[in-house]
């Protein structure tokens, strides 16, 4: 009854199996259920014991101690190998179906020893409240954490397809990852800025990447909305088209602060009907953007089609090594290329290199970080364009 899944016997309850309900009853009320079951086994066991006693009396007398001494440990040696291991061993190996079956006959244990149980009961329950002991006994109030969530999604890895089981488990972690980890880095965002020329809007949007574009006025930090590019397609056969048509067409733009989960903020998408939200730090200032597809993808995996800007962030040598921009980001970098960089606090591969030298590098500096040696090809404008990551292979066990 104890070692039974409950997640087994909560499906065949819904299900409507008998059995079933009567068992998860049963468990409802561990007490009554335990008291029972060790009221009938010690009277049986004091029972066995007595008997025993009465037998060796009669046919070696009250003077044979040495025959009472022998039938005294038979008994316990018996009743430990076919009243205690043999028969819980054999039901915790099948708990489901010796558990099922046999709650017929504990339902009706129960209500057997009802009035002495309840007195015991009753006393076991003062005790603890003496002791300031908090006892839950229904153990299907028991709440599953996301951590067990997770342990069972691994220990079902025989039964689930090795994809699955890793949407599965990213649908867990999404709960731990916040926005800024999977964002699309300021310095990458594709924008609208509204005081340029007429000619230059144009031609940014006859040639943009995306549906969806933010629009500044002067500083990027200056957002004043978010531009459809449909709904801008007509406008662009006027002659006299310019900025004031764009800001017509502009979407109230969505802030995200910067710590929020991937999980919340599906849901704040969702509720607000939005793709795309604006990331800013404590002081208000533009850290990035992330997008329905960005947490989507962090589930299920890459699908949707990426601009230039945003592939051939690596490029594999002959050696083995690669090429990286010290723009990519380290879960990216983790998740195509299978490696084992931090991700306690810098976010990209240029973040984890300047935290680890705590200054800015030159081209040809060497160093290692998670086990991986690491070279500095080039350095632009106070960060690393690009390093050369050597592919260390894991070490063998011995």
């Amino acid at each position: 009854m104890m070692a039974i899944n409950r997640y087994r016997l909560n499906h065949l309850v819904r299900k409507g199996n008998k059995s079933a309900k009567l068992t998860a009853k049963l468990l409802a009320q561990t007490d009554k259920l335990l008291g029972s079951i060790l009221l009938g086994n010690t009277l049986l066991n004091v029972a066995a014991a007595t008997l025993t006693e009465f037998i060796v009396l009669r046919l070696f007398g009250h003077d044979n101690s040495t025959a009472l001494l022998l039938g005294t440990l038979s008994i316990t040696f018996m009743l430990l190998i076919f009243s205690e291991i043999m028969p819980k061993v054999i039901a915790a190996s099948h708990a489901e179906r010796i558990a099922l079956p046999s709650s017929y006959a504990l339902s009706l244990l129960i209500k057997l020893f009802y009035p002495a149980v309840s007195i015991a009961t009753a006393i076991v329950r003062g005790f603890l409240w003496l002791m300031r002991i908090k006892v839950q006994t229904d153990q299907s109030k028991n709440k599953v954490s996301m951590e067990d969530l997770r342990m069972l999604v691994l220990e079902a890895g025989n039964f689930l397809p090795r994809k699955h089981q890793k949407m599965l488990l990213n649908l867990v972690d999404i709960e731990r990852i916040a926005v800024n980890d999977v964002m699309v880095p300021r310095n990458q965002i594709e924008t609208l800025d509204l005081n340029a020329p007429p000619d230059v809007l144009r031609q940014q949007l006859a040639t943009c990447h995306h549906t969806l574009l933010p629009v500044h006025e002067g500083a990027l930090d200056n957002i004043v909305g978010i531009l459809h590019v449909r709904r801008v397609l007509a406008l662009l056969q006027r002659e006299d088209f310019n900025s004031g048509d764009l800001r017509e067409l502009l979407l109230e733009p969505y802030f995200i602060p910067t710590d929020t989960t991937l999980l919340s903020q599906l849901h704040h998408f969702q509720e607000r009907h939005l793709r795309l939200g604006l990331i800013v730090d404590e002081y208000g200032e533009l850290l990035g953007l992330v997008t329905l597809e960005n947490i989507l993808e962090e589930i299920v995996g890459e699908f949707t089609t990426q601009s230039p800007a945003q592939t051939g962030k690596f490029m594999r040598q002959g050696d083995g090594s690669l090429f990286v921009e010290g723009s990519m980001l380290l879960r990216d970098l983790n998740r195509k290329l299978g490696l084992h960089f931090p991700l306690d606090d810098a976010k990209t591969l240029n973040g984890l290199i300047l935290e680890h030298l705590q200054d800015i590098p030159e081209a040809g500096t060497s160093l290692k970080i998670g086990g991986y040696p690491i070279e500095i090809i080039q350095t632009q404008d106070r960060v690393v364009k690009v390093a050369k990551v050597f592919l260390v292979p894991p070490k063998q066990e011995s």
